[in-house]
């Protein structure tokens, strides 16, 4: 039920998750994949899903854009970032610049597009005789005018390094908060608090004025959580509640599963739960203020600026492609990893 108070508004979420800038928009996709085969790909066959436009498919599991194995081939972006939580199941990155990487069980890839960058995501099913359950968020945030021709940068966050704050409510129900992006003030009064892993350098994160915070939350029945407030007067905050059996109280609102809240000013926020736990993504961050001209994998000011870079993408691809398919994935055996563009290789500490 879409409701409000005087600290805030609750909406009905759409497809995709509706962003609050500089946020674009949120896709949360759950995926119950079947065993995989030698290929890595489904084991029982895609089905007869119509790739391209397999998005919530009925049986519980999506081929999305892939051919063979489930996710999306190569494709561009330009002028935005891209937040890419994976919670269950695994990624396999490749990208126009000659960088690869596999993520996953908790990982978060933080991708600055900049001037331009193609990559391929897909979804390796590793395990062949039991499913592959898979959920993630990818997430876009927008970046400034000054930072829209940046270098492209992506950094690894490692599941095992992400710090998370955990407490216990008066009723005795655990609460846990993933600090993804933005400091999370633990001791309003003292200024003690956790900090969270480095965004990439050109990110809008990167500046403190920013104030963006990207939260994943949960909480066990009888649980309460108050989040910090904002540090910047101008920063907006929105909580999306997700999965069926999510149902939170949000500042005095009741705010289910599939749908979100919209807080009001610059505050602290109070979550509670009953009977059911609840599961919410918080994003928050200082509006940019410029116009947005966006089509398609392309986030611009301007039309003239989408126009160039559709230009500019058809003359370099953006780097070109320097694999040899564009669904690119990688050994079964090869776990988690990264290899960057300046040769390093990096993988999570275990």
């Amino acid at each position: 039920m879409e409701t409000s108070n005087e600290r805030g508004q609750v909406f009905r979420l759409g497809q995709p998750w509706q962003g609050i800038p500089p946020f674009l928009f949120a896709n949360w996709h759950v995926d119950h994949y079947p065993a995989g085969n030698e290929d890595m790909a489904p084991a029982e066959g895609s089905g007869g899903r119509e790739l391209g436009a397999d998005f919530g498919h009925p049986s519980g599991w999506s081929m999305y854009h892939g051919q063979t194995v489930p996710g999306f081939p190569a494709h561009p972006h330009r002028g935005f970032e891209t937040i890419t939580i994976v919670e269950r199941g695994y990624i396999d990155h490749a990208d126009s610049l000659g960088a690869v990487a596999r993520f996953g069980a908790g990982d978060v890839q933080w991708l600055t597009a900049g001037r331009g960058i193609s990559h391929s995501e897909m979804f390796p099913l590793l395990n062949t005789d039991e499913d592959n359950p898979s959920e993630l968020f990818q997430i876009w945030l927008n970046l400034p005018a000054a930072s829209k021709l940046v270098d492209p940068e992506f950094r690894m966050l490692w599941g095992e390094d992400i710090p998370v704050v955990r407490s216990v409510g008066p009723n005795g129900g655990a609460a846990s908060v993933k600090v993804i992006a933005g400091r999370y003030e633990t001791r309003r009064d003292t200024g003690v608090g956790i900090d969270p892993l480095a965004p990439p350098v050109g990110s809008w994160a990167a500046d403190p004025a920013s104030d963006v915070a990207v939260w994943l939350i949960e909480l066990e029945p009888h649980a309460e959580v108050e989040l910090p407030a904002q540090a910047a007067d101008r920063a907006q905050r929105v909580l999306y509640v997700y999965g069926e059996d999510s149902h939170a109280t949000i500042e005095g609102l009741e705010v289910a599963g599939g749908f979100g809240f919209a807080q009001n000013g610059r505050d602290t926020t109070l979550i509670e739960t009953g009977e059911s736990g609840a599961k919410l993504l918080l994003l928050q961050g200082v509006p940019i203020d410029e116009p947005v001209a966006q089509h398609g994998p392309f986030v611009m000011n301007t039309r003239e600026e989408l126009v160039e870079s559709f230009e500019e993408y058809q003359r370099t691809q953006f780097g070109g492609w320097p694999w040899d398919r564009d669904d690119v994935v990688h050994p079964r055996e090869e776990g988690r990893f990264a290899r960057h563009v300046d040769g390093r290789v990096e993988r999570p500490s275990v």
